[in-house]
């Protein structure tokens, strides 16, 4: 049987803010080896016997992040889909489902978000296996998670009678939401319980069977996105408003609770959704204190800590029990029994307008990146990376000038009808209002400095005339 995995690349991931941000989530970044999660993800169910190339969902502003991170592993994915706007996972899979039915009507769908840890493959591909009879069948299935403590932060499936003639399989009797201590601590006592693991293995046609029969202005709607999607370069574009028009819900909401083919797989895999730093310290090697650390840490009595240093030392001394993540423009120090309130600092952001929870300092553009490194009154000066044959879109703008001095590397610019070529040290003007393009001909990344000045700063100040990233 050939399986087709949909890893499903939406969400900002702002539980692990300050690290994870919305246009830099957590599946985009190495939170637990030098491979980011999306990485690990598809690499996870390579080479597996019959497992096919994998189908990308994501949306539009991460498309040429997850694309570079597919080839730096050397996996040419079969498509990678994109979202207008985020509507859960219901839908994500319906469009994913619509994809593979057209290409194979047989086609079977392991579907894996791209931020989960799995230590134990080999026992997660036999999951699957075990799974793979009873899908023929027209069954939906979900990976259950053996649980291995009383999690509070997890959802709970409750396994019904089992499934005749299946290795271990069980009806699924309900899905439970995420309980208090109380009740967790029962569900784990009773045995009847697994952590909702949000993996599934199903047909593309069963599942939209019974997406139509359960909720068809959803099913219609993601129909019609991809009947009318168009291909975008290497990207395959859902309609945004036919997509924007289908309800928002998750495939349990909308599917797996009123399905009568739902059955669960219990799985002991060594599961982890990193939902939370505290969960992100349980899933990292730790000292002797039971410390965990990245990059520049100094420690002197410090117990059961999470420190996390991107640019500057972080120095502890005589705590216990606190996560401490440092980036270049946020600091974050919580108590480890009180992660799951980041996500409030994350709402803060949003009400006062600010853009932390949106951006990190330096931003990934497909032809490089730049970092914001001084901001004034009326000037802005950023470092920006051209990569090679990277190009900048022909554009202007209405409000500032800029002023580009090349450090290292070579720069075509296009400034008005005039194309120069810059190497280092070398530098150029950008009036007001000229047309204009930065490109890096040469073989090795471009480095350079721009100086921004003028009433009115922002990137939404961007006229695009011509770009080879289908943008303007």
């Amino acid at each position: 049987m050939k399986i087709y995995p949909v890893i499903l690349s939406g969400g900002a991931g702002t539980r692990l803010w300050p690290l994870s941000r919305a246009v830099l989530p957590k599946q985009l970044l190495p939170l637990v080896s030098e491979k980011t999660m999306l990485q690990e993800t598809a690499l996870r169910v390579a080479g597996w016997p019959g497992m096919q190339a994998p189908l990308v969902v994501c949306g539009n502003e991460h498309r040429f992040l997850v694309a570079e991170q597919l080839r730096e592993i050397d996996q040419k994915p079969l498509g990678i889909m994109l979202e207008s706007v985020g509507r859960n996972t219901a839908p994500a899979v319906a469009a994913a489902a619509h994809f593979l039915a057209a290409l194979d009507p047989e086609a079977v769908m392991l579907v894996l978000p791209a931020d989960h840890v799995i230590n134990d493959v080999e026992a997660f591909q036999a999951a699957v296996l075990r799974a793979v009879a009873q899908v023929g069948q027209g069954a939906l299935a979900t990976f259950g998670i053996v649980p291995t403590a009383p999690e509070t932060g997890y959802g709970y499936i409750r396994r019904g009678s089992a499934v005749a003639g299946a290795d271990g399989l069980y009806q699924v009797a309900s899905f439970v939401e995420k309980p208090d201590a109380v009740k967790a601590a029962e569900f784990v006592a009773s045995g009847d319980y697994f952590w909702n693991s949000g993996m599934f293995l199903f047909s593309a046609a069963n599942y939209l069977k019974e997406l139509q029969e359960f909720q068809p202005a959803m099913a219609g709607a993601v129909s019609a996105a991809f009947t009318k999607a168009y291909r975008d370069l290497d990207f395959c574009r859902l309609n945004e408003a036919e997509f924007a028009a289908s309800p928002s819900d998750s495939i349990d909401y909308a599917v797996m609770e009123h399905t009568k083919q739902a059955v669960v797989v219990p799985s002991d895999i060594g599961w982890s959704d990193v939902g939370s730093w505290s969960a992100l310290h349980d899933v990292l090697p730790s000292d002797a204190n039971g410390n965990v650390t990245r990059g520049d840490v100094y420690l002197d009595g410090v117990q059961n800590s999470l420190v996390r240093a991107e640019g500057r030392i972080v120095a502890l001394v005589g705590v216990k029990d606190l996560v401490v993540v440092e980036t270049a423009d946020a600091v974050l120090v919580a108590h480890k029994d009180q992660v799951q309130r980041v996500k409030q600092i994350v709402d803060h952001l949003k009400a006062s307008d600010r853009t932390e929870h949106m951006y990190h300092t330096r931003v990934y553009r497909p032809w490089g990146s730049y970092e914001g490194i001084d901001l004034g009154e009326r000037y802005q000066v950023k470092r920006i990376t051209v990569n090679p044959g990277g190009k900048l879109s022909l554009q202007m703008h209405h409000h500032r000038a800029e002023h580009w001095v090349v450090v290292s590397g070579t720069a075509s610019v296009t400034c008005g009808d005039k194309v120069t070529l810059l190497t280092e040290n070398e530098s150029v003007y950008i009036p007001i209002g000229t047309t204009h393009r930065l490109e890096n001909p040469g073989k090795l990344p471009l480095h350079l400095i721009e100086v921004q000045s003028g009433s009115y700063l922002g990137e939404d100040d961007i006229v695009r005339f011509e770009d080879v990233y289908s943008r303007a």
